[in-house]
């Protein structure tokens, strides 16, 4: 038997409201109230209802598609941020085309190609790592490409941007640490080059210097935003003849292998050192034991992001200056802090007792 096709009208009827306002919410969702717009959102998720965009775009000589970028599609930290895009898209009545590691020497050939075949109608970049002069000649005249940079922001690039506070958020983070009596506080380092690696580094080496506590070079442990790179930097840890009470990773994924190698070698979480991750992933409430760690509002910055993309596409974002829009982080505290078992004397009460 098959499946009959979801209608406009059942997603009516499941939002409770006319088949004319979801039409109005599909074309021009500013148009609607955000309970309105949530609703119906939620009916086509529902309902796998997926307007006519072969129609619109015979009618308005667009593909009413955007192209999303990835530097690594098998990263977990995406799929919420996904989720959240195609959702946001497809209310607008966009679809969607993933793209996996845009970077590289080819890849201004690859970004010309969906452009110049009419396959997308702007980028939505997750790659920090794309060159920029490719980027600046897809952007610039005289047929300029709409583009929004999400996540790794691309330093005096005049693009516009959706990410969080990395360098705050990196902050929290240590200065939890730092809260719980640590002074001997290590780092997991991301990818060498990754901006976020930069950013997630100096907001772990601020709230060091605002505490007066050193950083030890033999405490910064390379990283690559991955399980193995984690469990190197444990391995490494375990090794160490003075180790610090506490480590903040740079990602969840990084903190969570650190964690597997401290079990290998008979080392406590939290009891012989703390552990802070970075992002907030679905696995980090569920390893043993769960995981503190900044999260990272996923799904409104690919809700954002998506949306801004679309306004940018429909001409709703006339201004000339660039949008910058900062999200923020929360520290979710869980089992792998605590204040160090045997707490540190300060520099000073050291002074005293000489």
């Amino acid at each position: 038997m098959i499946k009959k096709t979801p209608t406009i009208q059942e997603v009516a009827r499941f939002s409770g409201v006319s088949t004319a306002t979801v039409s109005r919410a599909l074309s021009n969702p500013e148009r609607v109230s955000e309970s309105t717009r949530l609703r119906i959102s939620e009916a086509v998720r529902v309902t796998g209802y997926t307007p006519n965009q072969s129609a619109r775009s015979l009618r308005q000589k667009t593909a009413r598609t955007i192209l999303v970028a990835l530097p690594d599609l098998r990263n977990p930290f995406f799929s919420t941020i996904l989720d959240s895009i195609e959702r946001e898209a497809v209310l607008r009545g966009y679809g969607v085309l993933i793209a996996n590691r845009f970077s590289g020497d080819d890849s201004g050939r690859r970004m010309r190609d969906y452009f110049l075949s009419n396959r997308v109608d702007g980028l939505l970049l997750f790659d920090g790592s794309v060159d920029l002069a490719q980027l600046m000649m897809l952007t610039g005249n005289p047929a300029p490409v709409p583009l929004v940079v999400a996540c790794e922001e691309i330093p005096t690039a005049p693009f516009h941007t959706v990410r969080t506070d990395n360098l705050y958020a990196a902050e929290q983070a240590t200065r939890h640490l730092i809260g719980l009596g640590h002074h001997g506080i290590g780092h997991i380092r991301g990818p060498v080059g990754n901006v976020l690696t930069g950013e997630r580094e100096a907001g772990y080496r601020k709230a060091m210097a605002d505490a007066g506590l050193a950083v030890r070079s033999d405490w910064i442990f390379k990283g690559a935003f991955d399980m193995d790179a984690g469990h190197a930097a444990g391995q490494l840890f375990a090794a160490l003849a003075d180790r610090p009470t506490a480590v903040f990773a740079a990602n969840d994924e990084s903190a969570i292998g650190f964690l597997s190698a401290l079990n290998q070698h008979g080392i406590a979480c939290p009891r012989d050192v703390s552990v802070v991750g970075f992002d907030d992933l679905g696995i980090a409430a569920h390893v043993l034991p769960p995981l503190t760690t900044m999260r990272q509002p996923r799904e409104a910055l690919g809700r954002i992001a998506a949306g801004a993309l679309i306004d940018v596409i429909e001409g709703q974002r006339r201004s000339r200056l660039p949008m910058h829009m900062v999200l923020s982080s929360e520290l979710i505290v869980r089992g792998s802090t605590s204040p160090p078992a045997h707490r540190a004397i300060a520099p000073e009460a050291a002074v005293q007792l000489q």
